[in-house]
Parts: structure tokens; C-alpha cells; sequence
């Protein structure tokens, strides 16, 4: 990070993404520290200079170019503060409007939405709060981003850890590209990128004309999990995908993992609609592979009603399977999907289920049968890379790391 100016660089939360942006400016100002420190001392070691002085003219640079760039003594540690105050007011007919309430002209702004948060959010000062849908998480941050774009900004990225309408991606007779409309609607009112987790479909990202998407992983962080559970990656262990969508992302755990995979094939009843994990139109699933006696491991991109991973897990018991974990890096649990896997483990139809804070969630927490994994400090990297204009490479591609991790069970400064 550019220390000599980091005042471009500022985090604009929408209502839904507050908590994970606050997060991600924690690791962004934690980062800079370091940074600083670092450069502070390698600048003293060059001049022949006290750290701290090389520090206070730093922070009087920064003073000088940008007065709100932080608080303290001239000679501490000074980062910024990133996140930039905005006022969100909702009308009595729903409408949604966006103030930001300083001046963001030319800066670096990322703007963050968790669309899938369904708990209420504050509005009018906090004087209201409101649960919003995914409808209306989505406008609010439309009217957002036009707010940034009218404040000129100088450019604008979306952070969208579960990108909307992502499982509308391909149109099967009278259908819409729904999930494509949605990024072409961004890319319109001038977004430049988009950051994603694990986004449903690489076809997304292909529909856009200028915008980038840049779409992250969770896998090192799913594995180091799985890496401190007693016994788990030492007993005899298989990867399941649970459906042929998910081969790929499976056979990159198997791959990673050095362990077997095995896939569950699924046929559907396409006249009937799933509403929730109990009404699922699987008619029948088939497995491929030996799971008996074995722990398991099946991934997925996202868990909605949970109905596709209930059933994996009833017929890869039956056919002997010991321990099922299962990981998600998008745990959405829409509907009452909680409850019934709360009578899953009753039953013992699964160990754990591991999923990110890309979602946020509260029940989910106090769950014995969830991990829940932290990838706000991937986000922070991503973005920091972003704003220095460095590579993304071994974010985007984490193979070494995750092979650093189960050959020397190191996890330190990493993701």
C-alpha cells in the first residue's frame, strides 16, 4: 500500500455488508501497520535515522496531503481510518436513498453488500430497523454505487462476497440471463470490478464487456480448518462431489488433499420445485465410488434450503460412510433449512458443516455442528493488492499455500 497517500483508498458499507466490511477495514488498518513499520525501519537502517522519527515524517506528509488521514502523536503508528461515513434513509414506501457524508472525489472506493443478510439493519440514523430481502439489498446498493459515482469517485468496486441471482446464469427456453443483467446494471452506472467469492458460474464474468470480476476462494481456509480437527485428514478420507456441477471444485480439495474422489449423481424431477430441504425433486441419487468406513468431504459453492446436501448425506450413509463433513463457502440456510439440519445431527447424518462469514449469521453460530471460517482478511489482501496495483495471482490461485500448509502445518501470515 502507497503509504505517502492512503487516504485514496476508502471502504463504503451499505447497509447488509457493515459488519463484514468492518472486519475487512480492521485487517486493511492492521496491514498497513506492518507495512509501515517495516518501511519505517528499512528507511532508519538506510539514513541512519531513529524509527520513530522516519515515522513522524510520515505522519506529517500524511497531515500535509490529507488532514483526516488519522488520529495520534506525530511519532506513533498512524493508520487510516478507511471507512467512509455515509447516512442511509428508508422512506415509508420502501424506497431507499444513499448519502455519503464526506468528500470522496477521486478516491479508491470499495463498496461492500451482503445480500443474503436477512437480519434487520439499521436505517435513518438508527432510529429504524428493517430485514431486507435480496431485492432490496440489491437496489440499495444500486442507489449506492450511483451515490459514489455522483460524489466523483474516482473509480468504484463492488464487493459482493455472494454475487445476486448468480444461479440464474443460463436461460433454458423463455428464461433470463438474470445474473448476467445484474452485472451489466453495475457495469452501466461505471463500476469498474466486481470482488466475488466462489461465484456459481465462470460464464458470469464472461457476459461483462469492460468490468472485471475477480472471484476468490475459501479452499485454503476450508482445508486449514480440516487440518486441526483430530484425525480427521489422517483417517482414511474421501472427497465426495455432491452433484457433476460440482466435480471440478471437488476434485480441486481431492487434488490438494491427495485423497480419492467419488461422485454422487443425482436425477431430478424438473416438474416439481424445491421450496425448502424438505420438499427436495431429487428422485434418486447414485453413488460412484467407496465411502465405507471412510471420512468424507463434500464442497459446495453455496447451501440455500440444504435439500442437495441432506440427501448426499442420507444415501452416503447407507452405503457405510463414517464421519461427513461438509464445507460451503456461501451458507445461505434460506428458510428453515436450519432447523432441519439441527435434526440431521440429531441423527447423525453428519460431523460438521463449514462454512465463511461471506453470510452473516447468528443462529448458525450457536450451532455445535458449524465452523464457521473467517475470509475477511482474504478480502483486505485483495484489496490492498488492488489498490497497489500488484498481482492477484496466489489469491486467486492458492495451490502453494495450501501445499505449504499440509506439508509443514504452518498457517502464519497467510489468507
Amino acid at each position: 500500500m502507497d503509504y505517502t497517500n492512503p487516504a485514496n483508498l476508502a471502504i463504503l458499507a451499505c447497509p447488509g455488508g457493515e459488519v463484514f466490511a468492518d472486519e475487512v477495514v480492521s485487517h486493511l488498518r492492521k496491514g498497513y501497520r506492518r507495512s509501515l513499520e517495516g518501511t519505517a525501519a528499512d528507511m532508519a537502517k538506510r539514513y541512519g535515522l531513529e524509527a520513530g522519527e522516519v515515522i513522524r515524517q510520515i505522519n506529517f506528509i500524511n497531515d500535509v496531503v490529507s488532514p483526516r488521514y488519522g488520529s495520534g502523536h506525530g511519532g506513533e503508528i498512524r493508520a487510516p481510518h478507511f471507512k467512509v461515513p455515509a447516512r442511509f434513509t428508508i422512506f415509508a414506501n420502501g424506497e431507499v436513498k444513499a448519502e455519503i457524508l464526506e468528500s470522496i472525489r477521486g478516491k479508491d472506493i470499495y463498496i461492500f453488500q451482503d445480500v443474503e443478510n436477512h437480519y434487520p439493519v439499521n436505517f435513518n440514523e438508527g432510529k429504524e430497523k428493517k430485514a431486507l430481502s435480496v431485492n432490496d439489498h440489491l437496489m440499495t446498493m444500486l442507489v449506492t454505487v450511483d451515490a459514489a459515482m455522483q460524489a466523483g469517485a474516482g473509480q468504484v468496486t463492488v464487493v459482493l462476497p455472494n454475487y445476486p441471482y448468480a444461479r440464474q446464469h443460463k436461460a433454458k427456453g423463455r428464461e433470463g440471463l438474470t445474473a448476467s443483467r445484474v452485472g451489466k446494471i453495475l457495469e452501466y452506472l461505471g463500476v469498474r470490478r466486481i470482488i466475488s467469492l466462489d461465484i456459481h458460474s465462470r460464464d458470469i464474468g464472461n457476459s461483462f464487456d469492460r468490468m472485471r470480476l475477480e472471484n476468490l476462494h475459501a479452499s485454503y481456509q476450508i482445508i486449514r480448518v480440516l487440518s486441526r480437527m483430530d484425525g480427521v485428514l489422517n483417517d482414511d478420507f474421501v472427497v465426495v462431489s455432491p452433484d457433476t456441477g460440482a466435480v471440478d471444485r471437488n476434485k480441486f480439495y481431492a487434488t490438494a488433499l491427495k485423497k480419492p474422489l467419488a461422485l454422487l449423481y443425482k436425477e431430478r424431477d424438473y416438474s416439481r420445485i424445491s421450496k425448502d430441504a424438505g420438499d427436495s425433486n431429487i428422485a434418486e441419487i447414485k453413488l460412484r465410488g467407496n465411502v465405507k468406513g471412510k471420512t468424507v468431504l463434500m464442497a459446495d459453492d453455496m447451501l440455500g434450503t440444504g435439500g442437495t446436501l441432506l440427501k448426499g448425506m442420507e444415501t452416503l450413509k447407507d452405503h457405510g460412510a463414517g464421519r461427513v463433513i461438509c464445507s460451503v463457502s456461501l451458507p445461505l440456510f434460506s428458510g428453515e433449512a436450519v432447523s432441519y439440519f439441527d435434526e440431521a445431527y440429531r441423527q447423525g447424518l453428519f460431523f460438521r458443516i463449514i462454512g465463511t462469514n461471506a453470510v452473516y449469521q447468528e443462529e448458525l453460530l450457536k450451532r455445535e455442528w458449524y465452523v464457521s471460517v473467517n475470509i475477511s482478511r482474504l478480502f483486505a489482501q485483495t484489496i490492498s493488492r488492488l489498490h497497489q496495483r500488484q498481482s492477484l495471482s496466489s489469491l486467486l490461485d492458492n495451490r502453494d499455500i495450501i501445499g505449504k500448509l499440509l506439508t509443514s502445518g504452518s498457517h502464519e501470515n497467510t489468507p
